[in-house]
């Protein structure tokens, strides 16, 4: 049985670890995993000093069903959408930008729960595949007190899917983060997870986590009422939505942004297990 560590962070998406490097500052042990062979020379330049302590472990790997290799679609434009979904790159492609197939290291997320234990908070957005990390945790009875995941916003039956797999999992409130806004995050002072830092957020992250997280907690039914709404807007406004569809992507982009317009938000769905 995987044993549950208090103060360990999962950072599964790692890219050049802008959270990562938040979960550090705060006093964590992080497991930063990342795929993309791009990045991993930037993380292990960024974070020598803790990989070197032990505070920072690096799995340069994808998560998939089975150890061995995966095919990884690398985007030299948007790094933050390398996939190993065939169907992603082609999303990726339709967008405006280009993937190249590699091969790379693949793992199973159970194995990484065997060899360094359950976290306390898991971060997973690894563009198609953060379902594998939260199947993993079946197998596990003492389960990450706070886990995230980049939800989807195409198919309503998948993202009912994923709060039954996450409410199965004895995940009971939750709350919807939208990630085009979290560089305006303030840490709260006196912290409520890991030690106070002052700490600017970077474009793309994840940001805060867990009992720091702005507003209130929700139940299933409430946060799946607000994702109504959202997928009504990403309908028109979203990646294969009617707007995109009808302009076109390179038209798009040549209009100003006026406010939100034009653009569909990307949200992360947090969640908080049920045991005291």
């Amino acid at each position: 049985m995987s044993p549950f560590r208090k103060n360990l962070i999962y950072d599964v998406g790692a890219h050049r670890g802008e959270d990562t490097d938040f979960y550090l500052k705060k006093g964590f042990d992080v497991i930063a995993v990342e795929a993309n062979p791009a990045l991993i020379p930037e993380i292990r330049k960024r974070f020598k000093s803790q990989l070197e302590n032990g505070q920072l472990s690096l799995v340069e790997a994808a998560i998939a069903e089975h150890t061995g290799e995966v095919d990884f679609y690398l985007s030299d434009t948007e790094s933050v959408w390398g996939t190993t979904k065939p169907e992603w790159a082609e999303r990726n492609k339709r967008l405006g930008a280009e993937s190249r197939r590699i091969s790379v290291k693949a793992v199973t997320f159970g194995s990484l729960l065997q060899e360094y234990g359950v976290p306390y908070y898991l971060k997973i957005d690894i563009e198609g595949t953060d379902l594998l990390c939260l199947e993993s945790l079946t197998n596990v009875s003492d389960r990450p007190r706070f886990v995230s995941i980049e939800s989807n916003k195409e198919s309503w039956d998948s993202l009912l899917h994923e709060f039954e797999m996450l409410q199965s999992l004895g995940y009971e409130k939750f709350k919807i983060i939208d990630q085009r806004k979290t560089h305006l995050q303030v840490v709260p002072n006196p912290s409520r997870e890991g030690k106070y830092v002052s700490h600017h957020f970077e474009p793309e992250c994840t940001g805060l986590f867990g009992d720091e997280l702005p507003g209130r907690w929700l139940t299933a039914e409430e946060t799946i009422n607000q994702y109504k709404v959202i997928f009504e807007k990403y309908r028109f406004y979203g990646d294969s939505g009617t707007l995109r569809n009808n302009l076109g992507v390179r038209f798009l982009r040549r209009l100003p942004v006026i406010g939100d317009h034009f653009r569909a938000s990307w949200f992360d769905t947090h969640a908080s297990h049920g045991r005291s």
